[in-house]
């Protein structure tokens, strides 16, 4: 009933903090040079990580960051309509909307710590990595619903992110020692990796 509203904190929250990272990593790289093989192994472990990682609870109530909110903000139990902050027993609490909005914030930060590097490993452009990124956020506000019903049907598109993660890694080592991939050549790579996932994904589903 109020996803639009709590997505749409959740999104503003979101881009203000990738802005502030994505200028700090473009004025850190520009200095250290180094940096690249930090960016780069975050994305070889996320690759790894696709591949490995077993399948999250869907019970959200034993989730690390739900119980890591949970510790700092005192939260009712129940809803009061679409207020994010309640009057209980004469104390103020917040409400399991505003830990939604908690939540979405903080998975941000961990969805961020591969995306930014991902693109960095693609562009130093600042302005092409940020506005990279506000439209892929935006795009998931407006496409919420259906990607949320259809990512459990797209079986192979976790392992096809795996290997442009992992791709995009290797480049960033590549680059750092002087072997050069070109932006346009990493861009197919991507597309036909994510394009390969969904469409093997869709041809088993057809099949079964």
């Amino acid at each position: 009933m109020y996803q639009n509203r709590v997505l749409s904190y959740g999104i503003a929250g979101a881009i203000i903090f990738r802005l502030s990272i994505i200028l700090l990593g473009t004025a850190t790289l520009q200095r250290f040079e180094a940096v690249n093989l930090l960016l780069a192994g975050i994305l070889l472990y996320s690759s790894f990580k696709l591949f490995t990682g077993e399948e999250e609870d869907a019970d959200l109530s034993d989730n690390f960051i739900v119980k890591t909110c949970q510790k700092f903000i005192p939260i009712t139990s129940e809803y009061d309509g679409d207020r994010f902050i309640t009057l209980q027993d004469g104390v103020r609490k917040a409400t399991p909307l505003l830990l939604t909005v908690a939540v979405i914030e903080l998975s941000d930060i961990a969805f961020a710590v591969d995306s930014i590097p991902a693109v960095f490993g693609v562009t130093r452009d600042p302005f092409i990595v940020f506005t990279s990124n506000l439209f892929a956020i935006l795009g998931l506000r407006s496409l919420y619903t259906l990607i949320s019903e259809s990512m459990g049907e797209l079986e192979y598109l976790q392992p096809s992110i795996g290997v442009v993660l992992g791709f995009i890694g290797f480049k960033m080592i590549l680059d750092f020692f002087g072997y050069h991939v070109s932006t346009e050549a990493s861009l197919g790579v991507v597309a036909t990796c994510l394009s390969t996932g969904v469409l093997l994904s869709l041809v088993k589903k057809s099949d079964q």
